[in-house]
């Protein structure tokens, strides 16, 4: 196992010129954070000779089509266009460093589908595959919210019960052992690789920086021109909000509601405009792991830290992290949702009604002004009472 704990204490040699890095996530890993940065500073990086070949942030429906995933509940089918059209950016590079970064490469169910993602995008010898890990314990209660965020309807205690306790563990979210059980992910990977092209990252929340700076030393840029992007629309919910979802969810369901209002009013709408409006506040309670599933989780994550560290990959970080079981998993109380984060997020949806047009297409509530999105929504009410 080649571990280097610091890079104060063993610098982190640069990938030979050339390679694609591929960075796979998994989700809740400070995924966001890379790709707001690469992509913001794809210019500035170029001048080094190392290029961001999306033309936007996150290519998620490319990475999607790619891994023969579904698109977000009410999202427009991915297609092989969308992934032929990332290809094509990425064979343009041609034998400069470049950079790829999306977590549902996570997703890619068996090896046959990572050994041709790998052969599309330049083989197993141009090919390096970057892994960030964050324990358990802290990745559960944020990609359980981040569920919701796509319809999920249980609760997190009882969604916990399925993950940890009711074998097979893959309902009524199959994606996330898929995604989270780093070891066997790491392993699929290498597997297509060969374990020296693959570098796990163990990321230090405590050190917010070290990841950019991870990144920085793989790809020769120099130190200080990744910066972090501010991304509010990327937040965690609180628990009261994630709590007021999960009850539209039911709502939503049990009225068999189109699945592309989902998407439009309510994952674009109300959760969009609510999340850039309000941030949360030190009154907010957190969603709070039992310590019954601390203890799993960190059970888990020790044996993850074991089979990692017997692939012959390079390990960034200190792998013990993963089985660490924190001190407390949140605290306490009756989640209470703010009259104005309520409002916020209903205005949210009345104007993502207001900003779509008779095809059903429009811009996203966060990218319109509220003054343009209120008289949209003005003349929408003025056109309907002249029809009347």
């Amino acid at each position: 196992m080649d571990t280097d704990c610091t890079r104060e204490e063993l610098r982190v040699p640069a990938l030979p010129a050339g390679t694609r890095l591929l960075h796979i996530g998994p989700h809740k890993t400070g995924t966001t954070a890379v790709q707001g940065a690469l992509f913001a500073a794809k210019e500035e990086m170029a001048r080094h000779g190392v290029d961001f070949p999306a033309h936007s942030r996150h290519p998620m429906e490319a990475v999607l089509a790619a891994c023969a995933r579904p698109a977000m509940m009410g999202d427009p089918v991915p297609t092989e266009r969308h992934w032929r059209r990332l290809l094509d950016q990425v064979a343009a590079t041609g034998e400069r460093t470049s950079v790829i970064s999306s977590e549902f490469f996570a997703d890619a169910e068996d090896d046959a589908t990572i050994a041709r993602i790998v052969e599309q995008l330049g083989g197993a010898d141009r090919v390096h595959v970057l892994v960030t890990l964050r324990p358990l314990t802290r990745i559960m209660p944020s990609q359980w919210q981040q569920y919701v965020q796509n319809g999920l309807r249980l609760g997190y205690e009882p969604w916990l019960e399925h993950m940890l306790r009711r074998a097979p563990y893959d309902r009524p979210t199959p994606s996330f052992w898929r995604r989270h059980r780093h070891d066997r992910l790491v392993e699929r990977w290498a597997a297509a690789t060969g374990p020296g092209r693959v570098t796990v990252v163990v990321v230090d929340d405590r050190d917010r920086d070290a990841l950019m700076r991870t990144f920085e030393a793989l790809l020769g840029l120099p130190g200080g021109l990744l910066r972090p992007v501010p991304e509010t629309a990327n937040r965690s919910l609180t628990l009261a909000e994630t709590e007021m979802l999960r009850h539209l969810n039911k709502e939503f369901r049990g009225n068999e509601l189109p699945e592309e209002f989902y998407s439009r009013l309510v994952r674009h709408g109300a959760i969009a405009h609510m999340k850039n409006a309000c941030g949360p506040t030190p009154r907010d309670v957190k969603i709070r792991t039992p310590q019954w599933a601390l203890e799993a989780a960190s059970g888990i994550g020790a044996e993850t830290a074991a089979r990692i560290g017997s692939l012959g990959v390079r390990i960034l970080g200190d792998p013990e992290a993963l089985s660490r079981v924190p001190a407390s998993g949140g605290q306490a109380g009756e989640p209470r949702l703010a009259p104005e984060v309520a409002a916020q997020a209903l205005f949210g949806m009345l104007t993502a009604v207001a900003a779509t047009n008779g095809t059903g297409k429009g811009r996203t509530v966060h990218r319109t002004s509220s003054k343009e999105l209120v008289k949209v929504l003005g003349h929408r009410c003025l056109k309907r009472l002249r029809l009347r």
